[in-house]
């Protein structure tokens, strides 16, 4: 059983996601949220495996909520699903520096929703790191980031395991990566669970954003916005 927390500051949209959701016979709604604040409040006393979490709310935002949330021991295991129009860059490069395992448009048709709630409990991301890279290098052509910390982080892996993040930064898949390398995917599965394990991240669009936070990987020309619905993968 998957349980959820929907945290939406619009009753219509909690209630929609609620009733999609309670007909799946896996997954488990445990309680709505109206605004950032109580989600946060809600997640620490529920312990949720994923959070549906707007972005925009009254009180605490969708983002300072995810932060305090992916911070919070109390909610190791959960994940957070950010809801989103995709109108502005830096909500989702922020979303992603909180700690955000992927991204749902809020009309998102029934079928992707649950699914994409299966695949986040999983272990799994609900943007492909290609497109997480593209949305990133859009975002940071404008607003350049380096983080100090991540470099110094960074000097902790091998120098295997470098070029895994690389790889994986840089949007190949597993089998992409094991063909490149001349080695089998359970290899290069065991390498990039490692890297989330020394780095201290959640999932492989975290992957991402790290890489180029501590300057693994440089932002290439600017690339027009995706702007297509995000489906689980990996």
């Amino acid at each position: 059983m998957t349980t959820v927390l929907i945290a939406d500051d619009q009753t219509l949209v909690r209630r929609g996601f609620r009733m999609i959701l309670e007909i799946e016979p896996d997954l488990e709604v445990l309680g709505e949220a109206s605004d950032g604040a109580e989600a946060v409040a809600r997640c620490r006393a529920l312990h949720p495996d994923v959070v549906l979490m707007d972005v925009r709310m009254p009180r605490m935002d969708g983002i300072v909520a995810t932060t305090l949330i992916t911070g919070d021991d109390a909610c190791a295991s959960t994940r957070v699903v950010m809801l989103t129009t995709f109108d502005m860059d830096e909500y989702v490069y922020e979303a992603l520096q909180a700690g955000a395992s992927g991204f749902l448009l809020k009309d998102v048709q029934p079928e992707l929703l649950v699914a994409g709630i299966r695949a986040v409990h999983s272990g799994d991301s609900l943007l492909a790191p290609s497109v997480t890279r593209r949305m990133i290098e859009s975002f940071l052509h404008t607003s350049p980031v380096l983080d100090p910390e991540a470099s110094a982080r960074l000097a902790t892996l091998t120098p295997r395991e470098r070029e895994i993040l690389g790889l994986v930064a840089r949007g190949r898949s597993n089998a992409e990566i094991a063909a490149e390398l001349f080695v089998s995917e359970t290899t290069v599965k065991t390498h990039v669970g490692r890297v989330l394990m020394k780095l201290g991240l959640r999932d492989r669009v975290q992957v991402v954003v790290f890489a180029y936070e501590a300057g693994l990987v440089a932002p290439r020309r600017p690339r027009p916005h995706p702007g297509a619905v995000p489906g689980p993968l990996l």
